[in-house]
């Protein structure tokens, strides 16, 4: 796994150093003293939340033994969009001072576990999960937050002037108004979430298998459940909570990484980590690079284009997909 984690952490450095030479202004080329800092903090934070949710990808398709799983799967967006709205509008001002200035971002998190919370307690069954019950939970408690999000939205029809706050939990975006604080905070939840999930991606390997199977082989397939669906759901709510939903980075960069490396978690779970960052990077770097296009006249938010290209991607991935098992028949 050591071999694997080096050789990813050099293609993401490599990337990410090209991706550094891209401005908004459309040059590309070495940033000078004054702008190189910039650069450097926003390429980084993309790496940072693409290498979470590419993280979390893996092991919600693993233990979820469900291909189409993501990290937003369990209402991880919903919850960070409806409470971030909330606290946007100002309706949560009849709490405590300190606990109303700690921002749209804390709050976008906790509302975040605070989904996830309910789709463990709804799902949870003699403290054992069930993959199908919790998929089926996560999809309904993603629609009554999407639902209450629009009709809060459109009850309030002064944010689609207003925009900003509003938006930002609504399509994902790299934001460039965080603190410090808040982007290490972020960074220490990612970093020992995904420590936790590589001392377990051994154990994923049999999370594909069925309940008997696991337990024969000395595997606690439920505690494994537990841990590692709530591991990486913590890790997608700390950058969901600094981003927004960015949507198929979760989704596709699994199965990219399966391509290449094959399917053993231990080697997966840092490839996939690695090809998210550098992904994320690179789209944020397309992004700037088309802010301007006479088209456009904006940057795109990140979340719009990954949109864009993983949805054809991921189909054609698929077709590609049935192709080969149509063939070996």
């Amino acid at each position: 796994m050591l071999a694997s984690l080096a050789g990813a952490t050099l293609v993401w450095a490599i990337v990410a150093a090209g991706c550094v030479c891209v401005g908004s202004t459309g040059r590309v080329g070495w940033p000078g003293v004054e702008v190189l800092p910039y650069r450097i903090e926003i390429v980084l934070v993309a790496s940072l939340i693409g290498a979470a949710l590419a993280a979390a990808g893996v092991v919600y398709q693993a233990i979820l033994r469900n291909p189409l799983a993501d990290p937003y799967l369990l209402g991880v967006s919903s919850g960070a969009s409806l409470l971030s709205l909330l606290w946007y509008l100002g309706a949560l001002s009849a709490l405590s001072l300190p606990i109303q200035a700690a921002g749209q971002q804390a709050f976008a998190f906790l509302g975040a576990l605070a989904s996830v919370a309910v789709v463990f307690l709804l799902s949870s069954r003699r403290r054992r999960i069930e993959p199908v019950t919790l998929i089926l939970v996560g999809v309904i408690v993603n629609a009554v937050n999407g639902s209450l999000y629009l009709l809060i939205f459109f009850r309030h029809p002064e944010l689609v002037s207003r925009g900003g706050g509003g938006f930002t939990f609504l399509v994902g975006g790299i934001q460039s108004n965080l603190t410090r604080q808040q982007e290490w905070l972020a960074a220490a939840c990612v970093g020992i979430g995904w420590i936790v999930l590589a001392c377990l991606s051994g154990q994923l390997n049999v999370a594909t298998l069925s309940e008997g199977e696991a337990q024969g082989l000395g595997v606690r397939i439920h505690r494994l459940r537990w841990i590692g669906l709530t591991t990486a759901s913590i890790v997608s709510a700390s950058v969901v909570a600094i981003s927004g939903p960015i949507g198929f980075v979760g989704l596709v960069c699994p199965h990219l990484s399966r391509l290449i490396v094959g399917r053993d978690q231990r080697r997966l779970l840092p490839a996939a980590t690695a090809l998210g960052a550098a992904l994320l990077a690179v789209a944020d770097a397309i992004s700037r690079v088309l802010s301007q296009q006479s088209l456009l006249k904006t940057q795109l938010p990140v979340g719009v284009l990954t949109g864009l290209l993983g949805g054809p991607f991921f189909l054609l991935l698929l077709w590609q997909t049935r192709r080969r098992s149509e063939g070996a028949m």
